[in-house]
């Protein structure tokens, strides 16, 4: 049987030269396409260093590492096209004089945003509100000397020692707020606080379904102190 011999087009033949054109016209068009509708493209205009500062609640007691709400919040951000790393600085048992003894620890990390999330010790200790506070004020005015934007989250106490020493507690965090002028989070544990299913055994560290939670509560606040750096 005869088989016709098929041979490749020269290198000079309008069918070859076709073929490049197509394929050379493709990849110019493949480079240029542009993201479909309704998506972007995530481009961080900025980057910088938040310090998580804290006790057990920052610290993350009884969960793993990245299930903190520091981790979750980092990972938040960059979601989100905010370049930022999160350090967690908490430390379990950590008290308001513990924070300020420290404050200068937390400065030389040269921090662009601190979230300081302190007092619940002190609270449960019964430490007087007086002492709470000005360990507050001291400590974020020394972070302010330092040109570094403060968030602080706010705390409540159990009515343990009574409904007058609740008060007032709870009152501490706002009055500081209004008077060095930073972010205030209204309430740390804000949909957490109280929740069995959300919160460990012991009824005051949340589970990590809870610090998920607790890094939404938080999350507006830092974007609000990431522009304010800007």
């Amino acid at each position: 049987m005869n088989r016709t011999r098929r041979t490749s087009p020269s290198p000079s033949s309008p069918a070859l030269l076709l073929w490049l054109f197509l394929l050379l016209f493709a990849g110019c068009d493949r480079q240029q396409e542009t993201p479909a509708d309704g998506e972007t493209e995530t481009i961080p205009s900025h980057s910088g260093t938040i310090i998580a500062a804290g006790d057990s609640l920052t610290a993350g007691y009884g969960v793993a590492e990245d299930q903190a709400y520091p981790a979750l919040l980092e990972k938040k951000l960059r979601g989100n096209g905010y370049n930022w790393q999160v350090i967690n600085a908490g430390i379990s048992g950590e008290t308001s004089s513990g924070v300020l003894s420290r404050i200068n620890w937390i400065i030389a990390q040269h921090p662009d945003i601190v979230i300081l999330e302190i007092g619940a010790n002190d609270g449960l200790r019964g430490i007087p509100v007086s002492v709470i506070r000005d360990n507050l004020d001291k400590s974020v005015q020394r972070l302010q000397e330092e040109n570094i934007v403060v968030v602080l989250a706010g705390m409540q106490m159990v009515r343990n020692l009574g409904p007058a020493y609740a008060g007032d507690f709870a009152k501490i965090y706002p009055a500081v707020a209004k008077e060095q002028e930073v972010i205030l989070v209204p309430f740390f544990l804000e949909g957490v606080a109280g929740k069995a299913s959300l919160n460990q055994p012991d009824a005051i560290h949340p589970t990590p379904e809870g610090y998920e939670i607790v890094a939404e509560t938080v999350y507006p606040y830092v974007v609000k102190a990431i522009k304010a750096v800007r």
